[in-house]
């Protein structure tokens, strides 16, 4: 088995280790050593907090057009399965970067830097994208996050609340491609109590809401929040029986079923011009 190549951040709350594969967070634990990411058990899902790039869930029949040429990627892309370089290390904060590769470029036509940025302050950690595109032309992408959030307790004991009041509409998934079926969330005082039947047909997905930020709570007791505030989509998901909550902030989502395969064509697609650099950032504050 291949060594982990891992580096640890810490700050006198907080200590984050991330894996260089992917630069994946695999823990945040506070100083009473208590863990808030999941283990990764593969009898459940065997992913931390993958990076979604340059693409976002599933395209339809994988594949994608560019300039009339087709090119295969699979669902979420391929930086979670890249080995990303430490350029920056400091006792609180940390730069990961890839670039395009020979293999890349084959399924992903497009010349990029793509850097994580962890940081540790006070009782949070901030995970900041920053994308260079370095192609001649304009390049299409989708990027995000997909934290899992170990739980200790029994399922039903947590909810999530919504910052705002809103109309919580989201979008089923049929075959890994976002459907025309919708869902609407049923929240008291913007609270939403967990269940695993939420989750039958795999992650909600909302194209749109008003709210910056999610709270997880325990018992009642806020644990964790989450801010999004850069971020215009949002997935929410976890698998039956699993102790463990994905609250993912996203740049894109997975083709719908009528998807015209075109990749400048598709919906939540970002579009960064040449030597432009994107740049945004969620948080995950300790409560």
């Amino acid at each position: 088995m291949a060594t982990l190549l891992t580096t640890t951040i810490s700050n006198s709350n907080l200590t984050a280790i991330i894996n260089h594969l992917g630069a994946e967070l695999i823990s945040l634990r506070t100083k009473e050593n208590k863990e808030y990411i999941w283990e990764g058990n593969p009898e459940f899902w065997g992913k931390h907090s993958p990076i979604l790039f340059p693409i976002v869930g599933t395209l339809k029949n994988n594949s994608y057009l560019f300039n009339g040429v087709e090119y295969h990627l699979s669902r979420h892309g391929f930086a979670r399965d890249m080995k990303f370089e430490l350029i920056e290390i400091k006792d609180s904060s940390a730069t990961f970067s890839i670039q395009n590769s020979k293999e890349t470029l084959k399924i992903y036509p497009f010349e990029f830097e793509l850097h994580i940025i962890y940081t540790i302050e006070g009782n949070s950690l901030d995970v900041q994208y920053k994308i260079l595109n370095k192609s001649k032309t304009q390049m299409p992408f989708s990027i995000g996050a997909h934290p899992a959030f170990a739980l200790s307790g029994g399922f039903e004991s947590y909810s999530i609340a919504f910052e705002q009041e809103e109309t919580l509409e989201y979008y089923l998934l049929e075959n890994d491609l976002v459907s025309n079926t919708t869902k609407k969330l049923e929240a008291d005082s913007k609270r939403i109590p967990l269940n695993y039947e939420l989750f039958d047909n795999d992650a909600l997905i909302f194209k749109s809401i008003k709210s910056n930020s999610l709270t997880l709570l325990e018992n009642s007791k806020p644990m964790i929040k989450v801010y999004f505030e850069d971020f215009p989509n949002l997935g929410i998901w976890t698998k039956k029986n699993a102790p463990f909550l994905c609250i993912e902030p996203w740049f894109g989502y997975s083709d719908t079923e009528e998807s015209s395969g075109t990749i400048f064509e598709k919906e939540g697609i970002q579009i960064l011009e040449v030597n432009e650099t994107f740049n945004s950032k969620f948080s995950i504050e300790i409560l």
